[in-house]
């Protein structure tokens, strides 16, 4: 799920790949709260740099690393069978299958703290019902920034509610044990993001940065890497030819 501590990886993405702005734009047509989502950004970075920051950089210090990584696959494993489902409701059967052993086998013989099935071949997916609502065509709706959760959509908000009912977790009738997964979740992530701090910080526009980055980066993961083209772009004509004399 979209959140807070992610952005930061959105972020250094598209600094890598050109497609964050670093200036100011005319208003963004899908942005239509901006006043809105301005302040709550302010607000999530606020808290992040006066608690969850100063957290994580602790949590990294006195933290070894295998055990994080142990940690960090038991909450991704808790939360795999929406990617499951996802592809199913995608048509990626092929896909499917293979993130269903990789389920299986992750919790059987990895105990969900181990991750065997990467290591036989089964990479691990990227799906959630906010993507598969975009590929049956529906339409992102307003950019929207949630206060402790950060930058999402209209549909993307829509589509965590199926998400978290997907979620092993969601289940866990100890509501300290549902809860502490959710912050170990945003803690381990935190952390490894931590050097990434320093690509939204000096940003002119950091707002509009994270904005436009994750937008692009919904496009990318809704058609797997193959975002069609702008109407713009597709309008544009290329320079006539120069005319030549028989």
């Amino acid at each position: 799920m979209a959140n807070l501590p992610r952005v930061v990886a959105i972020a250094t993405l598209a600094l890598l790949c050109g497609c964050a702005t670093t200036s100011r734009r005319a208003p963004d047509p899908h942005d239509r709260l901006e006043a809105f989502n301005r302040s709550m950004f302010s607000f999530n970075m606020a808290v992040d740099r006066a608690l969850i920051r100063p957290v994580a950089r602790g949590y990294r210090r006195v933290t070894p690393a295998p055990v994080r990584r142990g940690l960090a696959n038991f909450v991704d494993n808790l939360s795999y069978p929406q990617v499951i489902v996802a592809d199913v409701l995608q048509g990626k059967l092929g896909d499917g299958g293979r993130d269903l052993v990789r389920f299986t086998g992750n919790t059987v013989f990895g105990l969900g703290f181990f991750d065997p099935s990467t290591r036989v071949g089964l990479e691990a997916h990227n799906e959630d019902f906010g993507q598969t609502l975009g590929r049956w065509g529906v339409g992102p709706g307003t950019y929207l920034v949630l206060p402790l959760v950060g930058p999402t959509s209209l549909r993307d908000a829509l589509g965590k509610v199926p998400d978290n009912y997907l979620s092993v977790n969601h289940y866990f009738e100890d509501p300290y044990a549902r809860w502490g997964v959710v912050a170990l979740d945003r803690l381990e992530t935190r952390t490894q993001l931590l050097d990434a701090d320093q690509v939204i910080d000096s940003a002119y526009d950091p707002y509009a940065f994270v904005r436009n980055a994750w937008l692009k980066r919904r496009e990318f993961l809704i058609h797997d890497g193959d975002v069609p083209a702008e109407p713009d772009e597709l309008l544009e004509e290329p320079p006539d030819e120069p005319a030549t004399t028989p």
